[in-house]
């Protein structure tokens, strides 16, 4: 017997690859052992993915600064963190627009305005929503660089941070926003927008965690982050509607106020 992995020659008796590590897979695929697979390598207490979730709630500088100073076995790395929450931001977006699309509350966007126009711009965003969630980690990124740095990491090692945080985010709010769905989909929009208002406060806690301030210089710094993050966000809102108009996904008659 050989590993399949790295071709050693192995002992019938051996479990895993004392060369590569891999586990010795006998049997043919079935349901019931991938099931099993998945199983082991998502949920079972030593995994990589439930210690990195559960640290970055109780010890987010632990693997975030872990990450950076070269622990690159212990926890998840950042990419494939950030691969899982965009699986389930696609799954819970699967389900949003096959299912509840029809029964989300449009007008709490309108202000008067058309609410197709909304409707419009939303679909679009729903469309590029793994590309929009991604602008978000340049834009977090600089802000704090900028303003909440006392350990003076570099922008890279910030840009590791926020992929970290907004991984952290997307998989914390998963469950809540499949809950609204179910329970009240109308009132999806009113609640899970504000909850975005999350993403500030968290990335507070980590920065403050990763750069110990005192707190009344926390709450100065806080301030100009919250600043600089609202102007990145505003300018990115700007830039996408440019980039609506142009491509047509909207037009000015959208905008014009319901008879």
């Amino acid at each position: 017997m050989e590993c399949k992995n790295c071709s050693l020659v192995l002992k019938t008796d051996y479990s895993y690859c004392p060369k590569c590590g891999a586990k010795i897979i006998l049997n043919r695929m079935s349901v019931k052992n991938l099931a099993n697979d998945v199983t082991e390598r998502f949920f079972n207490l030593d995994n990589t993915f439930l210690k990195t979730f559960w640290q970055l709630i109780t010890k987010p500088n632990i693997v975030i600064g872990g990450y950076i100073k070269g622990v690159r076995k212990k926890y998840m790395d950042p990419i494939s963190f950030m691969t899982i929450a965009l699986t389930l931001s696609g799954i819970l977006l699967f389900f949003l627009r096959k299912y509840f699309k029809d029964e989300i509350n449009w007008n709490s966007l309108s202000n008067g305005q058309n609410e197709a126009a909304n409707a419009k711009i939303m679909e679009a965003m729903f469309e590029y929503n793994s590309f929009v969630f991604l602008l978000y980690i340049p834009i977090l990124a600089i802000a704090s660089y900028l303003t909440i740095n006392k350990g003076n990491y570099n922008l890279p090692e910030y840009f590791v941070t926020f992929i970290y945080i907004l991984a952290q985010y997307s998989i914390l709010s998963f469950p809540i926003s499949i809950a609204i769905l179910l329970i009240s989909p109308e009132l999806y929009l009113e609640i899970g927008i504000p909850f975005v208002f999350f993403i500030f406060l968290y990335s507070i806690y980590v920065l403050q965690k990763m750069n110990d301030y005192k707190i009344k210089y926390l709450i100065t710094r806080s301030m100009l982050y919250f600043f600089l993050t609202l102007l990145g966000f505003i300018g990115m809102i700007i830039a996408l509607t440019i980039v609506f108009f142009a491509t047509d996904v909207v037009t000015i008659a959208d905008f014009t106020p319901p008879k």
